[in-house]
């Protein structure tokens, strides 16, 4: 029994648990209760549960095989020879550094907000997968991001929940002589000192920098509180930790890191820590140094849009790099604030820009998508003299995303190891077309399940009658068209743009021989009062009569809700005012699943599109016609193509009640974009196009 323990606390304190379905289902077996209370967090349960009653479990329930099963599974994935160490070489340390201020591993591990850290988070899982010798940085915040629910008004409401960290599956980085192991910052008139915790994620490792110590001061304590929480000096604070900070992490552990991978440009203040050390160690001067450091910088920048860049004042800049640039690089403030100016100088500027740092000191700038990359070529219009912006289009780490159902089922076609092949893809036809549809009709069974326990959960906790829950037995119906619209609340993302011909709305979820049924779900940054509009009014109509129960939105979307919508839904929309969207993420979870993509021809979705695969939303793109024009020009287009296409072809049914057709076109999508759009693809290019091509 004792062996047992061991191999279950050495497997929870993995992160590879957390795409092993197995692994899930067995920590769910032992308890379902529990594990949902740990809001699925294997380390929590082992830590809570009475060891007696865990024993008792583990017997009368025969565990111990699946367990030694797993176990061995785990061994092997760890210790496997991988595809960097066969194509290229074999590294025992890391010699990629891979900083964002946010990591999505699983909903437990609260270091993110939404869709850039759950693609840092993917990013990390496939370097793992492929043996990339990377190391990511990010920060161990207190809080995280907050937790939403909408209150009986339909407003958004923000509650924030501390992080307990011993109770997490990551540990406290120790020195040789097991004290914990610490680096400072300087700030103005003080130093910052941050411990760091470990997130192991398979074969790689994530350093999350925490300044929650008795060292700071109270303020200074709270530098690493709540993601993206707090003013502008809140923020630069955090940034300087993150930037400066895991610059000297690595030195300090030792590391002789070859590549520095920015993702996005919150850890931009990396480029100056990097140029005062190479200052130190290669005794050159600041340009020197610099021109050094360039080549070796890579910076993925994620937005298409100037809104969307962290800028500071002078002042505020000054106030945090004067003594810096003067004591410890021995520049003048005005030549560290240039470099936050595209300009550099030459013309009048008091702000600086993130971005533009990033820029001015990485020889590497990729976009998120190929349309993403000729939106960045234009809004920033770097001179012919240097290196220009390309870009690389994301992915999703598929084993994460996969249910249960749709694992087995390849399990049984494929082998194990499908979840690596990213050709495998080509074999989907292999597949009779009556067991992808009972996978489809089993994954949306599980989803309608867990909306209504989400929604019963709610009430109960909201005071409801018993009248009122029963009314949750009629929430959704497994053979309408389920539709998914799940994502961040930002305006132009048009989360309320179905609901624009409300009348047309109601004829078709009201169909009774063909009916369609939505579930929304996202959050809106705390302070983005349009984002939480568009929440309110989408909540409003959920309450309709005519709509009630086959519209509904879910609060608190995680990577929880998000793995349970793209597993069961059957139509994922997205409908973003393009070119706005960088890339999109979301859409690629559902493929794997047998899910099909309705979107706007933006992001990912630009490149991704061919008849066959899923359906265009089209879009009027001349900057003449007026908004509001636009947007109702996007939502007919949504009616005709639900009404004339995709509902058409989702109740075509041949005399076993198979939508062929539709299955049809889920092979396709499977097999045309599941190879693809994956960060198994995606960090390949990273390692071929960047990480191995620094200087």
């Amino acid at each position: 029994m004792e062996n047992l323990l061991l191999k279950l606390k050495e497997i929870a304190y993995n992160l590879s648990w957390s795409w092993s379905k197995e692994t899930v289902e067995l920590f769910n077996d032992i308890n379902p209760d529990f594990w949902n209370w740990s809001q699925h967090n294997p380390v929590m349960v082992l830590n809570e549960i009475n060891p007696n009653y865990l024993e008792f479990i583990l017997e009368k329930k025969n565990l111990g095989s699946r367990i030694n099963s797993i176990y061995a599974d785990y061994q092997n994935y760890m210790n496997k020879t991988t595809f960097f160490e066969e194509k290229y070489f074999k590294s025992k340390d890391p010699i990629i550094a891979y900083f964002s201020a946010e990591f999505g591993i699983t909903e437990c591990l609260k270091t993110y907000s939404g869709g850039l850290g759950v693609l840092s988070g993917d990013h990390m899982k496939s370097s793992s997968d492929l043996g990339i010798p990377l190391a990511g940085i990010g920060l161990a915040y207190n809080y995280g991001y907050f937790t939403q629910l909408i209150n009986q008004n339909g407003w958004q409401t923000e509650n924030y929940e501390l992080n307990d960290f011993k109770n997490l599956p990551i540990y406290l980085l120790r020195d040789e002589n097991y004290i914990p192991l610490k680096i400072s910052v300087n700030f103005p008139g003080r130093d910052i000192y941050c411990q760091v915790w470990v997130a192991k994620i398979g074969r790689v490792k994530l350093y999350l920098l925490d300044t929650f110590i008795p060292e700071n001061s109270v303020t200074d304590r709270r530098i690493t509180d709540i993601l993206y929480g707090g003013d502008n000096e809140s923020r630069i604070r955090q940034e300087i930790i993150l930037g400066i900070g895991g610059c000297r992490l690595m030195k300090k552990l030792g590391f002789d890191i070859k590549a520095y991978h920015l993702n996005e440009g919150h850890s931009a203040f990396l480029c100056f820590e990097r140029i005062r050390e190479k200052m130190i160690s290669e005794k050159v001067s600041y340009e020197e140094a610099k021109n050094l450091c360039y080549y070796s910088n890579i910076f993925t920048t994620h937005t298409p849009v100037p809104a969307g860049i962290d800028i500071f004042s002078k002042d505020l800049f000054m106030k945090y790099f004067t003594e810096y640039a003067e004591k410890e690089v021995g520049v003048s403030p005005d030549v560290l604030f240039n470099e936050g100016d595209l300009n550099k100088g030459q013309a009048d500027n008091d702000k600086f820009n993130m971005a533009f740092l990033a820029i001015n000191n990485s020889n590497f700038i990729n976009g998120v998508s190929k349309l993403h990359g000729e939106v960045s070529r234009k809004m920033w219009k770097l001179p012919d003299t240097r290196s220009q912006i390309d870009h690389i289009t994301n992915g999703v780490h598929i084993p994460s995303y996969v249910s249960l159902n749709t694992s087995k089922l390849y399990n049984a076609y494929f082998t194990p190891d499908w979840k690596y092949d990213y050709n495998i893809w080509d074999r989907i036809d292999e597949i009779p077309d009556e067991e992808i549809w009972a996978l489809r009709l089993l994954n949306k069974y599980q989803l309608m399940k867990f909306c209504r326990e989400r929604i019963t959960e709610k009430w109960i906790s909201m005071g409801a009658t018993k009248e009122k829950l029963k009314d949750a037995e009629y929430i959704l119906k497994s053979e309408a068209l389920t539709v998914g619209f799940a994502r961040r609340f930002a305006t132009y993302k048009r989360g309320n743009l179905v609901f624009t011909d409300i009348e047309r709305l109601k004829r078709l979820v009201n169909n009774s021989e063909r009916p369609v049924q939505f579930v929304f779900s996202g959050k809106a940054h705390p302070k983005d009062e349009g984002g939480k509009n568009l929440i309110s009014q989408i909540v409003s109509y959920t309450k309709d009569a005519d709509l009630k129960n086959k519209v509904i939105f879910l609060d608190n979307y995680d990577i929880n809700v998000a793995r349970h919508l793209v597993e069961g839904c059957d139509l994922w929309l997205n409908n973003p005012r393009r070119p706005q969207e960088a890339s999109g993420t979301s859409g690629m979870k559902i493929i794997a699943n047998g899910g099909l993509n309705f979107s706007i021809l933006d992001g990912w979705w630009d490149e991704a599109y061919a008849p066959g695969n899923g359906w265009k939303i089209s879009s009027i793109m001349d900057d003449n016609i007026p908004v509001e024009q636009k947007d109702l020009f996007a939502s007919e287009s949504i009616y005709d193509t639900l009404e004339n296409e995709i509902i058409p072809l989702f109740f075509k049914r041949n005399k076993n009640g198979v939508p062929v057709e539709w299955v049809k076109m889920i092979k396709n999508s499977i097999k045309t974009l599941a190879g693809t759009f994956n960060t198994g693809r995606m960090v390949k290019d990273y390692c071929e196009k960047f990480y191995l091509n620094v200087k």
